[in-house]
C-alpha cells in the first residue's frame, strides 16, 4: 500500500504511513503564510517583539525571509532581500554593525537606516525550513527586479544575503514552494500594490523571463556546470581563446541558462577564488538585438553587474569597436549568436563578429541556432561554417522544450509545418491551443480577448514581413505603415509614440506596452521573447502548392531577406527561401499556451482549415 496524505483538521496535514517504511506518523502544519510590516528601526524591532499575535513564533523564533524597502519621492523603491534564522539579531546587525563596517555595503546600510520611511516586511511560514526560505528568497529576487518600480538596494543592485542564486534542489517541503510563495506574495500585495503588483504582471514581464534566478532544469544545471568549469580551466591555462557553443531549438531555455551563467560569473564563486586567486571575472553579455539588449541592460543594472560607468551589456559592434585585438576580457557571453554579422556593414568594418570577439576574450560562450538566422549578412558561408565547427572547443545541446507548454504531438505538428513543409491534421491537446481563422479580423478579436483575460494574459498579433515598412520615413503625412488584408488594417509595431509611464528610467519591451495590442509585431520585436498566445498572420510569401509549403521571396518586403549576399569569391547568392523559412520558424514558436493563425494565401488557408477539421494530407 502506498503512503497517503489526508487532512485531519483544518490546520493540520497528516502523512499516513500505512504501508510505508517509517515507524510513526509525521505531522505537517497546513501551509500558512504570515507577513508583518514594521519600520526599519530599533523601534520597529521592539514593535515586532511586542506583537500579541497567534503566529508570533513563526515571525520571531523560526526562520524568516525579509524585505527592506525605501521609497523615494519619485515613487521608486530601493530594496534588500534576505533570509535569517533570527530576524531580531539580523536586523540589529544591519542597523548597528553593518552601518559601521568597512566594506562596500556600508553606505547602503546607512542609506536604508537613515532613509525617510524605510520599512521592513518580515515573512514567516508554517513550513519554513532553511531550504524553503532560500527558495522563497530566490523567487523574490526573480520577482522584485522585474517590477519597473524597483530600483535597487544600492542604486544599481537588488542585494541578497547570498552572492549566488539560491534555487534549491529537492527537499521535504519542496512540493509546497509554489503555493507557499503565492500565499506570501498575495499578503505582500495587500500591503503595497505598487511594490508587489499582481503575480501575473510580474511573470509576463521581459525582465522576469530574463532573470538569472529561475530554477534551472537538470539539463540546464549540467550545462551551467560544464560552462563554468571550462571557464576556470581556460583561465588557468591562458592559451588560445576557447569557444563554447550552446545550441538548441527556439524555446529550449538558452537565454535563461546564459543569464544564470552571466550572473554567477560576476559573483564571488568559490571555484574562481580557489583556482584563479581573484574574487570575480570580467564577464560581458553581448546580443545583436535592440529589444533584448535593453532587457539585459536593465537586469544587469538592477543586480549590480553593470552601470553607466562600467557597461557589461552591449551590442557586439560596440564591444569590438571599443577594444583592440589582444586586449582580452575574461569572458564574453553571446545570446542569439545566430544574429551576429558575418560580413561588414557601414557601422562595422570587420568581416565576422565572432572572429573579432574571439580576439578580445579568453572565453566566448555563444548561443547559436542556425534556424533563427534572419538576414543575408548573418549567413555562414561553407568555409566559415567549417572554421567555426573546428574552432568550437565544447558543444552543449539543449533539447527540452520549455516555452511551448504543449504535447509532443503538437510540437511535432509545428516542426513538420516549418521543417518539412507538410501540414498534418492538428492534434488534440488540452494543454495547448492551435486555432485557424478564415478572417484576420476574427484572429485579432481572439487575441484581444486573450490579452484582456487576467488568466490568459500577454497575447499579441505578429506577422511575416510581407507588407511595406520603413523606419526612415512614414508613407505619408499623419499615416502609418500598415498590414492590410481586405478590410483588415493595423499598423506595424513601434510607429506610435509610447504613452507608457517610464518608471526608474525603464522601457518596456514591445509586447508589454498596453497600446501594442492594436499593432502588428515583427521578427525584429518578437525574436527572443515569448507570448502566452501568439496570433500569427502568415503573409503571401508563404504559399501552399501541390501538398507542400513553398516560399515566394517576391512577396516579401524584408530587404535583409531579398538582398543577395556577396560571397567571398565575389559572386552573389540569394538565401531568401531559407531566410523566409527561418522567419516562419521564429513566429510559430512564440506562443507558450497557444498559436492562432490566419494565412493570406488561399490554398494555405484552406489546408490549415482542413487540418483543424481533422482532414489533412497525412
Amino acid at each position: 500500500m502506498k503512503c497517503a496524505i489526508r487532512v485531519v483538521k483544518a490546520r493540520e496535514v497528516r502523512l499516513s504511513t500505512t504501508g510505508c517504511n517509517v515507524s510513526k506518523r509525521k505531522l505537517l502544519p497546513a501551509p500558512r503564510a504570515f507577513v508583518e510590516r514594521v519600520d526599519y528601526a530599533s523601534s520597529g524591532i521592539d514593535e515586532l517583539k511586542g506583537k500579541d499575535i497567534p503566529y508570533r513564533r513563526f515571525i520571531i523564533d523560526y526562520p524568516t525571509v525579509y524585505i527592506i524597502s525605501l521609497r523615494d519621492n519619485k515613487g521608486s523603491y530601493r530594496v534588500y532581500v534576505g533570509e535569517t534564522n533570527s530576524i531580531v539579531q539580523r536586523t540589529t546587525q544591519h542597523l548597528e554593525g553593518d552601518t559601521k563596517a568597512s566594506n562596500s555595503k556600508r553606505n547602503l546600510w546607512i542609506d536604508l537606516r537613515d532613509g525617510a520611511g524605510t520599512q521592513m516586511y518580515v515573512i514567516g511560514h508554517s513550513l519554513f525550513n532553511k531550504s524553503l526560505t532560500l527558495d522563497i528568497e530566490n523567487r523574490l529576487m526573480q520577482y522584485l527586479p522585474s517590477n519597473e518600480s524597483v530600483k535597487s538596494a544600492s542604486e544599481t543592485s537588488v542585494a541578497t544575503e547570498n552572492a549566488r542564486t539560491n534555487a534549491q534542489g529537492d527537499y521535504f517541503t519542496k512540493e509546497h514552494l509554489d503555493k507557499s510563495f503565492t500565499q506570501i506574495w498575495s499578503k505582500l500585495h495587500a500591503l503595497d500594490q505598487q511594490l508587489f503588483p499582481a503575480e501575473r504582471i510580474i511573470r509576463e514581464s521581459a525582465l522576469f523571463k530574463a532573470s538569472p534566478f529561475h530554477e534551472l532544469t537538470t539539463e540546464q544545471s549540467d550545462a551551467k556546470f560544464e560552462i563554468i568549469n571550462a571557464v576556470v580551466d581556460q583561465m588557468q591555462s591562458i592559451g588560445d581563446s576557447r569557444l563554447i557553443m550552446v545550441s538548441g531549438a527556439a524555446g529550449t531555455g538558452k537565454t535563461v541558462l546564459l543569464s544564470s551563467v552571466f550572473y554567477d560569473l560576476n559573483q564571488k564563486l568559490p571555484a574562481i577564488e580557489e583556482h584563479l586567486g581573484k574574487s570575480t571575472l570580467d564577464a560581458y553579455m553581448l546580443v545583436n538585438h535592440d529589444e533584448q539588449v535593453t532587457v539585459y541592460q536593465q537586469v544587469a543594472e538592477k543586480l549590480g553587474i553593470s552601470s553607466t560607468k562600467n557597461l557589461k551589456v552591449m551590442k557586439p559592434t560596440s564591444f569590438i569597436n571599443h577594444r583592440n585585438p589582444g586586449e582580452k576580457v575574461d569572458v564574453v557571453l553571446i545570446d542569439e549568436a545566430h544574429l551576429l554579422w558575418t560580413q561588414g556593414k557601414q557601422s562595422y568594418r570587420g568581416k565576422n563578429h565572432l572572429k573579432d570577439i574571439l580576439e578580445r576574450a579568453h572565453v566566448v560562450v555563444a548561443v547559436f541556432d542556425p534556424d533563427q538566422i534572419l538576414a543575408a549578412n548573418q549567413v555562414w558561408e561553407p568555409a566559415d561554417l567549417e572554421w567555426m565547427e573546428q574552432r568550437v572547443d565544447k558543444s552543449i545541446d539543449l533539447k527540452l522544450q520549455m516555452r511551448m507548454l504543449a504535447s509532443e504531438d503538437t510540437i511535432q505538428w509545428v516542426r513538420s509545418f516549418v521543417d518539412d513543409g507538410i501540414i498534418h491534421k492538428i492534434p488534440e491537446d488540452n494543454k495547448y491551443s492551435i486555432k485557424i481563422f478564415d478572417d484576420p479580423n476574427q484572429l485579432y478579436e481572439s487575441i484581444k480577448d486573450k490579452a484582456s483575460n487576467v488568466e490568459e494574459g500577454l497575447s499579441r498579433l505578429i506577422a511575416t514581413y510581407d507588407w511595406q515598412f520603413s523606419s526612415a520615413r512614414p508613407p505619408a503625412e499623419n499615416e502609418l505603415w500598415r498590414v492590410r488584408v481586405g478590410d483588415f488594417s493595423m499598423p506595424w509595431n513601434n510607429q506610435k509614440k509610447s504613452t507608457e509611464k517610464k518608471t526608474a528610467g525603464l522601457q518596456l519591451s514591445w509586447a508589454e506596452r498596453p497600446q501594442t495590442i492594436d499593432e502588428i509585431g515583427s521578427i525584429f520585436t518578437i525574436q527572443g521573447f515569448d507570448l502566452n498566445y501568439a496570433g500569427v498572420i502568415i503573409g503571401p510569401s508563404v504559399k501552399y502548392r501541390d501538398g507542400k509549403i513553398i516560399f515566394d521571396p517576391s512577396e516579401s518586403w524584408n530587404p535583409n531577406v531579398k538582398n543577395k549576399r556577396t560571397l567571398k569569391d565575389g559572386s552573389k547568392q540569394s538565401f531568401a527561401e531559407e531566410l523566409l523559412k527561418n522567419q516562419l520558424n521564429v513566429l510559430l514558436t512564440r506562443g507558450v499556451h497557444g498559436l492562432h493563425i490566419y494565412a493570406v494565401d488561399r490554398e494555405l488557408r484552406e489546408a490549415l482549415v482542413a487540418a483543424a477539421s481533422g482532414i489533412a494530407d497525412d
